[in-house]
């Protein structure tokens, strides 16, 4: 495919001239379209009840438009502040008992991770897959674990990893499959529906902000879950509550939705899927992915060691490398108007759907003068 030019006009984005932004994976530009977004809102908030109505439908239309994107029914979602504010509702959910186990990366995210491993009555353990084999996830999976917790593509890395196959690995122990698509949605297709529990946030390929994220609740494999926790929002029949009876929450996805949703964040994420919805989601994750095979190719024959995998099966959109020099990089970079990102030790190049092979090309020739170990 041509790639020489972008699939997005970068005029749409505050990206200032002359600049390659590349960190999509950390924080993509702002579309000039969510002005409008957070002015929409702000006349709905100042409109009395009838503001709130059209604020609860901004919720409801996102609800079903991610839903679509995801293979997932309307009803299976909900909105969370952030990624580790849904994960920790389902770790607090479960009832683990002495000996059981949860399997993640060493490199996971910690929004995954932190919420099992705070839970202390009693202790999980938590089983830490190391080194590069695309089953290693799967190698420490045994009768006493009760969750998989995996981030689709790697926020260290940029390693895709086989949801199918954990899914699979998880099913032969009767395990939860938890997974955060944060550095996935947006830009590749996403099948939730082999997941128990998914999440993403918004603000990076989704093109969203932060304030709000994405909550999947897999009813079909988990009809019988239950928060332990709730708020106005989440529980049935709020209007008039007796609250000497038992509570009970709302039937779908809204139940992680504890108290008001984020509503400002909500008007931007469907702005931001307004104009993701107007290009061809595979066209766009075919776009992604050649830059991205392309820089990694290109790196490499610079030899420029990458902890990102080669194989197109095996990768994301974000090509990263370690380096105890790299927020020196960063800023190198930065002056000669390439916008990486950098953290942990790593430096990273990420791109999205306004970037195109010329910004392949500066990167590559620029990287030999910047690059050190």
């Amino acid at each position: 495919m041509n790639t020489d030019r972008p699939l997005f006009d970068p005029a749409d984005f505050r990206i200032p001239e002359g600049v390659s932004h590349v960190c999509a994976g950390g924080e993509p530009p702002f579309l000039f379209a969510h002005d409008a977004a957070l002015l929409l809102y702000a006349e709905d908030k100042s409109y009395g009840m009838p503001g709130r109505t059209a604020m609860e439908a901004q919720v409801n239309r996102a609800q079903a438009r991610v839903a679509a994107r995801w293979g997932a029914a309307t009803d299976e979602i909900g909105f969370v502040s952030s990624v580790a504010d849904g994960v920790a509702m389902v770790a607090e959910s479960l009832e683990f008992q002495p000996g059981d186990n949860i399997v993640v990366d060493a490199l996971e995210y910690p929004s995954i991770v932190a919420p099992f491993a705070m839970q202390h009555h009693p202790s999980l353990e938590i089983r830490v897959a190391r080194g590069t084999a695309p089953d290693r996830l799967e190698g420490l999976i045994d009768a006493r674990t009760r969750v998989v917790g995996a981030s689709c593509v790697s926020y260290m890395t940029g390693e895709r990893f086989d949801i199918a196959a954990l899914r699979r690995a998880a099913d032969k122990v009767g395990a939860l499959l938890v997974v955060d698509f944060t550095q996935a949605a947006g830009w590749m297709p996403i099948d939730a529906t082999l997941t128990d529990f998914a999440f993403s946030a918004c603000y990076k390929w989704l093109l969203g902000t932060t304030g709000t994220a994405i909550a999947y609740w897999n009813r079909t494999r988990q009809p019988d879950w239950v928060p332990t926790t709730a708020g106005w929002h989440s529980i049935a029949g709020f209007s008039r509550p007796d609250w000497a009876g038992p509570i009970e929450v709302k039937p779908g996805g809204l139940r992680f939705t504890r108290g008001n949703p984020a509503h400002g964040p909500v008007y931007v994420l469907n702005a931001a899927l307004d104009y993701l919805d107007r290009h061809d989601q595979a066209l766009l994750h075919r776009h992604v992915s050649s830059l991205t095979a392309a820089l990694i190719d290109g790196l490499s024959k610079l030899g420029i060691p990458l902890t990102t995998p080669a194989a197109p099966a095996r990768h994301g959109a974000n090509v990263c490398m370690d380096s105890s020099q790299a927020q020196a990089m960063c800023n190198e970079l930065h002056a000669q108007k390439i916008f990486a990102w950098n953290g942990h030790g790593r430096l990273r190049f990420s791109f999205h759907g306004y970037n195109a092979m010329p910004d392949v090309t500066r990167i590559l020739a620029a990287m030999p003068a910047v690059w050190r170990p």
